[in-house]
């Protein structure tokens, strides 16, 4: 069947129209190109609980060293080094009753292998002044809540936090209230801190 020339005009025409309507649709289903959103800011300065950290703590150190007598010492430095710095022990002193990986505060006193006096004050020798050995929650520094097993720089800080927005701690429990402490990290603590 032969349309003729009029037929194929026509035919040419909408095949004409049916590709331009095609190319008008395939242009305004185009994705856009969107901005990227911006930059997200810095985070602020982590926030400190305490005044600015001395550069150098004070220390006593007190028993059988070479040295007995107050030492400076780095902030962040160690019992170890407390002990290095007032000489180093005496001959045959047994050090397996201190702790020598604990973070020292400033102004603590220091016994090495004699014994606490029972009226030792709270940072004398990391205890608090019930002389049961146990850190306080509610008066401990960041260095002695670090001195305790499972707890590190980060936890003792939260712990510090949770104080200072809640107040005192009304029982040793309200450790699970510190982000980072759970029930096994709370049941090595319970001996070891009170409130």
């Amino acid at each position: 069947m032969d349309p003729g020339r009029a037929g194929v005009l026509a035919l040419s025409l909408v095949a004409a129209l049916v590709l331009l309507g095609v190319l008008v649709l395939a242009w305004s289903g185009r994705p856009t190109a969107e901005s990227a959103p911006p930059p997200l800011p810095a985070p602020p300065p982590p926030v400190s609980t305490s005044a600015a950290a001395p550069a150098e703590l004070v220390v006593s150190v007190v028993g059988r060293v070479q040295r007995p007598g107050l030492v400076t010492v780095s902030a962040g430095a160690r019992v170890a080094d407390a002990v290095s710095a007032a000489g180093g022990p005496l001959p045959d002193t047994d050090l397996t009753g201190l702790n020598l990986a604990r973070r020292l505060a400033d102004g603590e006193q220091l016994y090495v292998a004699i014994p606490v006096p029972p009226e030792a004050r709270p940072g004398q020798t990391g205890a608090d002044a019930g002389g049961d050995g146990k850190v306080d929650l509610n008066t401990a520094t960041k260095e002695q809540l670090d001195g305790l097993p499972g707890i590190g720089e980060v936890t003792a800080e939260r712990i510090l936090q949770w104080r200072t927005e809640h107040g005192r701690f009304g029982s040793v429990d309200q450790l699970r209230d510190v982000g980072g402490i759970g029930e096994a990290r709370l049941s090595k603590l319970r001996d070891l801190v009170r409130v």
